[in-house]
């Protein structure tokens, strides 16, 4: 026997695999409709945007229907769900666009017209208000609106027939499921509205539990999975909140739609949709919120906020900490390159010409973030190259990924033969950096482990003022192209998933800046447990001390000198630059080439002094 489906169903393909036969049409009399009101009826059945608003005063009777593109995009995507053209879908939209009220209340009873049998699962972080939107679904079927076109496909069965739970008696059925809450049902559409509260999404804990929770109970109660369809529909918070870890792993379609148009960032659908904005800011939905609205909700809710839940992108224009158009650039001299081109804060575009790569530097030096496991949760191992010259700070190369023990070691190894001007290799004692040293020390010298002092965003305020005021330069994009993901983990920080690009830059940023402060004493320290190098830099120290100002290291008299001040009968003798010796106690000092004792200078009451 063949299905029996509905005329032009536009969803006679939503279960091609199923047992299930779309409903036939009831044989129970119905009163027709007029003439126009049947062909609106037809139209509403072929198309999901023209039954939202028909029925819209079904469920706001006192609001106006406001037409608008938000409206209009997430109608056509779940509709394109339906009819097979899309698999699972991820829609990000700011709040107050209608997002419940069309995916959650007017499309199940919009695909149960023609296919009663479908069956939903719906989830949110908050009960009452799945409970509220499985209220106004069941009360719009129940409508006289709805039953005067639709009556007589299917009925509401009255032995099941709650707030968290309907059936009709073509076996559809509509339920609701909490985050951390089990079910033992399974749907033709798993969709997810809102997984994470404005609040709990700043706590790791509570955002991982929604990841989590989605990940390992939720998604996986498809009934089929190859006609089986999961909706996740929600406002950006993080950028490890679900919408951010489902479009790392891949696998869903983006409909990502900012309050104001981000022409770098214009979202396209593999059904052919494209936002239609042209301007740099252009509202969303200005017949709903105006420019004002959106200024005001600017001022109250702050950059953060704003970016994440109205643009899409948790991480305000330009970024966090770390400004875009602070940055510079740099390029190999006389390769001719274009300047890079970013918006400021108010949307001006600035375009950042590179400068020529210096042909020395003061000082080179190697900043390592490691990482215990190359597990897919885990910060990547970091480590970058850095060089200044000036006051000028110059990022020459980075690795980033993630890599266990083995592919660190090697990651250090070939960036130490890349890069030998680089004597100093900052390793963050933490995760593997204490194995790391360990394994290396004997074969590379300069490994220095590092405690960082203060938390990261301490540590990253205090070398933002670098960044802001043209010190530091990037390689050019055309040559690296990794700054591109180096810039976005900077501009997003702290909010994002991954901090390790972050970590060793300000850990290089914060020694270069700082390095006069530390002086000769940390200096060595930091090298004490090299021999080699330490040698190699005590000595260095010791000629530019001498030669500055005359300064003298705290040392035992050599074999065949004197030991012993013969003024005050002190130990503690000091080589100095002249080529004798000073008794760090009372200041005498003899033993130099021409030196005249000091009885026979009148009026002398130091140790020395030399014609």
């Amino acid at each position: 026997m063949e299905p029996t489906t509905c005329p032009d169903s536009p969803t006679q393909s939503l279960r091609p695999s199923s047992s299930l036969q779309p409903a036939p049409v009831s044989s129970a009399p119905r009163i027709p409709l007029p003439p126009l009101d049947s062909l609106r009826a037809e139209k509403a059945r072929r198309l999901l945007r023209e039954f939202v608003e028909q029925a819209w005063h079904v469920l706001e009777p006192t609001t106006v229907f406001v037409p608008g593109m938000a409206l209009d995009a997430i109608c056509e995507h779940l509709q394109a769900v339906s009819e097979g053209r899309i698999g699972d879908l991820i829609i990000n939209v700011p709040p107050g666009t209608a997002k419940s009220l069309l995916t959650a209340v007017f499309w199940p009873a919009w695909v149960w017209i023609d296919h009663p049998e479908t069956r939903f699962i719906f989830a949110s972080y908050n009960a009452a208000l799945a409970i509220r939107d499985s209220v106004r679904c069941r009360a719009l079927i129940e409508s006289s609106w709805y039953q005067e076109r639709w009556g007589d496909r299917f009925q509401l069965r009255e032995d099941q027939n709650e707030k968290k739970k309907f059936e009709n008696d073509r076996t559809g059925y509509r339920v609701i499921a909490t985050i951390g809450s089990g079910t033992g049902e399974r749907g033709d559409y798993v969709v997810m509205d809102d997984p994470h509260s404005v609040d709990q999404a700043e706590s790791d804990t509570e955002r991982q539990t929604a990841v989590d929770w989605w990940s390992g109970s939720m998604s996986t109660r498809l009934n089929d999975f190859e006609t089986g369809h999961r909706v996740v529909i929600m406002q950006r918070l993080h950028e490890a909140d679900l919408a951010g870890d489902l479009i790392e792993k891949g696998g869903y379609e983006l409909l990502r739609l900012p309050e104001e148009f981000e022409p770098e960032n214009r979202c396209s659908t593999s059904i052919g949709w494209v936002d239609p904005r042209t301007e740099y800011r252009q509202l969303l939905w200005p017949e709903h919120r105006t420019r004002e609205h959106v200024e005001r909700l600017k001022v109250m809710l702050g950059s953060y906020r704003f970016a994440g839940q109205y643009q899409q992108s948790p991480r305000p224009a330009g970024g966090n900490l770390f400004k875009n158009w602070w940055w510079k650039y740099w390029a190999p001299a006389g390769a001719g390159l274009p300047p890079v081109t970013v918006r400021n804060v108010e949307g001006v575009e600035l375009k950042i010409y590179p400068v020529d790569l210096p042909a020395e530097f003061d000082e080179v030096l190697q900043s390592w973030d490691l990482t215990f496991k190359d597990t897919r949760s885990a910060d990547s191992v970091a480590g970058g190259c850095w060089a200044s010259k000036g006051s000028s700070r110059f990022l020459l190369d980075q690795v980033c990924g993630r890599m266990d023990f083995p592919k660190t070691l090697a990651a250090i190894r070939a960036m130490t033969e890349k890069w030998p001007e680089a004597h100093r290799k900052l390793v963050e004692d933490k995760a593997n950096g204490p194995a790391v040293i360990a394994m290396l020390q004997h074969e590379t010298s300069g490994l220095i482990a590092v405690n960082p002092a203060g938390g990261k965003i301490a540590r990253a305020n205090a070398v933002s003022a670098v960044v802001e005021a043209g010190n530091v330069f990037l390689p050019h994009p055309m040559i690296a192209p990794w700054v591109d993901g180096y810039l976005a983990e900077l501009s997003i920080f702290p909010n994002g998933k991954h901090d390790d690009q972050v970590d060793q830059t300000t850990q290089a940023l914060n020694r270069l800046s700082n390095g006069l402060r530390y002086g000769l004493t940390v200096f060595l320290d930091e090298t004490s447990k090299d021999s080699a190098a330490c040698e190699r830099i005590r000595q260095a120290a010791l000629r530019a001390q001498f030669a500055t100002c005359g300064a003298v290291l705290k040392a035992p008299a050599p074999a065949g000198g004197k030991s012993v001040c013969s003024e005050c009968g002190a130990t503690c003798i000091a080589p100095v630059c002249s080529g004798g010796w000073r008794c760090t106690a009372c200041g005498h000092q003899w033993g130099e080439p021409g030196q005249i004792p000091i009885k026979d200078i009148p009026g002398q009451t130091r140790a020395s002094y030399h014609q």
